[in-house]
């Protein structure tokens, strides 16, 4: 039988993103940035410049704050990719545009938030902002099922990233607002795991390699951010977003939710890919259980550190 080509199966698929769209739509709730930020506090930085001992957040709380907003920035890149890669017509149309109108209402809320609390350094900020943009993001050459695989991935992620965050700043306003703008995440998520579900049905194995290929090279988008690595790993330590949440709250549960490894009729390569997202994924848990080992031995010298000091 022959293979559909990408343009045929985005045709075969619009009824589901169509029944998708109406489903989001039905169930989305409207909010307003301006609801979630504590204008009382804000000063003008003219008259009261930013200091560091200004915000009531943690260093590593606001490491991810800023990440998950410089992360949501680069919106204009994204959109131009989901419109290359599902078109701007019929159901894929409505549902690019509806998503970009909706990610772009979480930036304009954390940064007001940020601003307004004097959370970051805000000349740091921008500066980050115009490095970040200027680089833009781009997946040349990505098929439609590896786009629809990675975003299912890459919303989840935002979603745990953007709650822990939240619960990690220990400031009711802070976590309600990343509690918001995690709801949409999920929402977007479920949007495109039910379109692999769907795909899984029309062209299984095709779909299992794509699932594959973005598993196994999964990067978030704000991996281009200025310093990206070393706030990861302070990220990771935190426990805000590390190897283990990954591997437990983000894949797995996808994975279990398309029944992945139960699923019938795949042919050779496949079989293959699904053997190979196996494999990676032992190798991912093992990986997760020694970085947690590491943060929890460096943990533990640093609590003798500080011990032996008071004690002088």
């Amino acid at each position: 039988m022959r293979s559909l080509t990408d343009t045929e199966l985005i045709r075969e698929l619009e009824p589901v993103a169509e029944a998708n769209v109406n489903r989001h739509l039905g169930i989305a709730t409207e909010w307003m940035p301006h609801d979630y930020v504590p204008w009382s506090l804000g000063r003008d930085f003219d008259t009261v410049p930013w200091e560091p001992g200004q915000s009531s957040l943690a260093k590593a709380a606001q490491i991810a704050f800023e990440v998950n907003l410089l992360t949501e920035d680069n919106l204009p890149s994204y959109h131009r990719v989901i419109a290359e890669g599902f078109g701007r017509d019929g159901a894929w149309g409505t549902w690019v545009h509806r998503w970009t109108a909706e990610e772009g209402r979480h930036a304009i809320a954390m940064r007001d938030y940020l601003m307004v609390t004097r959370g970051v350094d805000p000349v740091a900020l921008e500066r980050d902002r115009m490095y970040q943009m200027s680089r833009g993001f781009d997946r040349p050459g990505i098929t439609p099922l590896q786009s629809m695989a990675y975003v299912s991935f890459q919303e989840l992620a935002t979603r745990v990233s953007h709650r822990n965050t939240g619960r990690f700043c220990a400031e009711p306003v802070a976590e309600k607002l990343l509690a918001r703008v995690a709801a949409d995440e999920n929402l977007h998520m479920i949007f495109y795991r039910n379109l692999v579900a769907a795909a899984l049905e029309i062209a299984p194995s095709r779909t299992v390699e794509a699932i594959r290929d973005e598993i196994l090279g999964f990067e978030m988008p704000g991996v281009g951010i200025r310093d990206f690595g070393r706030k990861a790993i302070q990220i990771a330590r935190a426990g805000i977003y590390n190897l283990r949440i990954h591997h437990d709250d983000v894949v797995t549960p996808i994975l279990r939710q398309w029944r992945f490894f139960d699923l019938t009729g795949l042919d050779a390569e496949g079989e293959r890919a699904r053997e190979e997202v196996a494999t990676f994924l032992a190798g991912l848990d093992a990986a997760a259980t020694q970085q947690q080992a590491k943060f929890e031995q460096t943990q533990a010298r640093l609590a003798r550190r500080a011990e032996a000091l008071t004690a002088v």
